[in-house]
């Protein structure tokens, strides 16, 4: 069993239908072998050991010393290049789509300030930020959907709409002047062209690498940090020396150069594997109590994650930092998230996944309730934004992996998209909640910083409780 559990945490998110088919014969017979010895019985997704047995202190070990039956074809580990010229193609592909995709979401709270000091003045905190809480929402909710046309019909098609909408919304964002055009374009056409990108990168990755493949996705994901520290900064620049308009048309054309490029590059090594479409598959796995904890704690968790990637810029500068600084946070986050996601990851596959995600959540609402609520000057919120960017990045490697820990391998996909499908409301609920508080302070930060430490706060406790319900209160890698 020990076969399943070695899924690494930048590797949890996405896998081939092809390669869940090969699985499923070894997985039953395999699982039948446990079944004879006591250990958990055949269901969607109990791939733990039973807690009732003797434990060798790593939940993520089996004790069966039986040899593994040999892979199929498409399972075999030697069947995937794990380098070569093409699939580091695909790589360098695949770290441009989320340059363009996930970097630029994670530069939303430039805009934030910019439109509420600009543009849309006139309309209230929590207005405005419906622009980036529909951004974030489109980017995660058509997880499921965009997850199931690649299945079926590859990553080609996907990529070139997802190119052609994420560019337009932005080129037709450069001509908005109401707040229903930047709702539209901005918040709707572009977002949804990024999901469309991000989504066929990640999983055409995990086809063309095996034993290489937490190497090949960490550099993939530093695709979406970067883009998250040079695209602030360009549209501010760019914003300052020739407005607005230009500043949103410089941006679309760097996405559209280098969306060309991954259009050419990004490619399944396997190929496609229609299968009938059903909603059930999306709506089975709450019926197991870890998932639904999983997902529970994460939708809670996320309610709150993004309050500071949007608001921290207005809060600093309400707090007395200059405009020219403010403008740097953004980027300081995200390029410490680089870190953030990586590093937890290797730490959690050595101490426990939940172990880990239980300690960087934590980290997370303490630095917002210790550290951003009493902030009152440029050095702690440098040092905020920095230490956030570490503990946040930690919770967008780690979400995907925990599902992974707890799913059939076959379902670790579909599993993934119903989870991020969920914690999308949470995410485009959170930010106009944020922005009525601020409003309702007559401008203050101190309602919307609470309300984003309890969110996350409740978000840590229920991770804790899914541990338990895996585990116990034992001390042991889970």
């Amino acid at each position: 069993m020990a076969e399943f559990m070695a899924v690494s945490s930048l590797d949890s998110t996405f896998f081939s239908d092809h390669e869940k088919q090969t699985r499923q014969s070894w997985r039953r017979s395999h699982s039948l072998s446990l079944s004879s010895k006591g250990g958990p019985q055949e269901t969607d997704a109990n791939i733990l050991p039973d807690i009732s047995d003797p434990p060798d202190s790593d939940l993520e070990k089996a004790n069966s010393t039986e040899d593994p039956k040999p892979a199929f074809a498409g399972f075999d580990p030697s069947s995937f290049p794990d380098g070569g010229l093409q699939a580091w193609l695909v790589v360098s592909g695949a770290f441009c789509c989320l340059f363009c995709s996930f970097g630029w979401v994670n530069c939303i709270g430039v805009f934030q300030a910019y439109y509420q000091t600009h543009q849309l003045s006139n309309y209230s905190p929590s207005t405005v930020s419906w622009i980036p809480s529909l951004t974030v929402f489109f980017m995660f909710a058509g997880g499921p959907i965009w997850g199931k046309c690649y299945d079926n019909y590859g990553p080609r098609q996907l990529l070139l709409a997802g190119s052609f909408l994420h560019v337009f919304g932005l080129m037709m964002a450069s001509l908005c002047s109401e707040y229903y055009q930047f709702i539209l374009a901005q918040g709707v056409c572009s977002p949804i062209g990024a999901s469309l990108i991000f989504y066929p990168a990640m999983s055409s990755t995990g086809t063309w690498f095996f034993k290489r493949r937490a190497l090949a996705f960490g550099i993939m994901a530093a695709g979406s940090s970067l883009g998250g520290v040079i695209l602030p900064i360009m549209v501010d620049r760019i914003i300052a020396r020739a407005g607005f308009p230009w500043a949103m048309r410089g941006a679309a054309f760097l996405l559209l150069a280098l969306l060309i490029y991954a259009n050419l590059t990004v490619r399944s090594r396997l190929p496609p594997s229609p299968k009938p479409w059903s909603l059930m598959e999306f709506v089975l796995p709450f019926r197991e109590l870890p998932f639904s904890l999983v997902v529970f704690a994460s939708f809670l968790f996320f309610g709150g994650m993004f309050l500071p990637f949007t608001f921290v810029i207005l809060s600093a500068q309400h707090d007395g930092m200059s405009e020219r600084l403010a403008a740097y946070l953004v980027p300081i986050l995200n390029a410490v998230s680089i870190f953030g996601r990586t590093i937890p990851g290797y730490i959690a596959d050595k101490t426990g996944r939940f172990n880990t995600m239980i300690i960087t959540c934590f980290l997370s609402t303490l630095l917002v309730l210790c550290l951003w609520l009493p902030a009152r000057g440029n050095i702690p919120y440098i040092l905020f934004a920095a230490f956030y960017g570490f503990s946040s990045g930690a919770f967008v490697s780690l979400a995907p992996a925990l599902v992974a820990q707890i799913s059939d391998i076959r379902q670790i996909g579909v599993r993934t998209g119903s989870m991020f499908a969920v914690v999308s409301v949470a995410a485009l609920m959170g930010n106009p909640i944020g922005g009525a508080l601020v409003s309702s302070e007559d401008g203050g930060y101190w309602g919307l910083q609470v309300f984003c430490g309890v969110m996350m706060g409740a978000g840590s406790l229920v991770f804790v409780v899914s541990r338990w319900s895996l585990a116990g209160w034992r001390y042991v890698k889970v």
